[in-house]
């Protein structure tokens, strides 16, 4: 039942990046582009997103535990370290090339675009070189 609940909210989300423009690089770039022709589009999703997560966030974590799981699993590490944020700017910097994070890439490999999937195949890559340099 859980696998089922998380796949049709992963649906819901790829839904709602595809409806909101996420999955439009050139929407994506534009809305970066804040020097040059800027499209707002974005920053009212991402306020919309941001919103919803506060309210959320406070109902939710007032439970004892989670509804599908006997505990919640939050992060403990608070530091702001140079892994934190050599993997931000990296993010950053592929963001910035290509208008894709990792959510609206996987959704946009629905419409079979080659470029598209050459950015998840390097992203995934770049998953698994991280994850053998951090743990070494």
């Amino acid at each position: 039942m859980k696998n089922v609940i998380a796949l049709l909210c992963g649906l819901m989300f790829g839904v709602g990046l595809a409806v909101s423009g996420m999955t439009d690089t050139a929407k994506v770039l534009g809305f970066l582009d804040v020097s040059g022709n800027w499209i707002p589009d974005l920053a009212f999703v991402m306020g919309g997103a941001v919103c919803v997560t506060l309210l959320a966030f406070r109902l939710v974590l007032r439970r004892a535990k989670p509804l599908l799981s006997a505990s919640f699993s939050l992060p403990v590490n608070k530091a702001i370290d140079s892994r934190l944020l050599g993997g931000a700017a990296i993010f950053g910097i592929g963001w910035g090339i290509y208008g894709y994070c990792p959510g609206p890439a996987l959704s946009a490999l629905l419409y079979l675009d080659l470029k598209t999937a050459v950015f998840m195949t390097a992203m995934l890559l770049g998953m698994v070189l991280a994850n053998r340099v951090g743990s070494t």
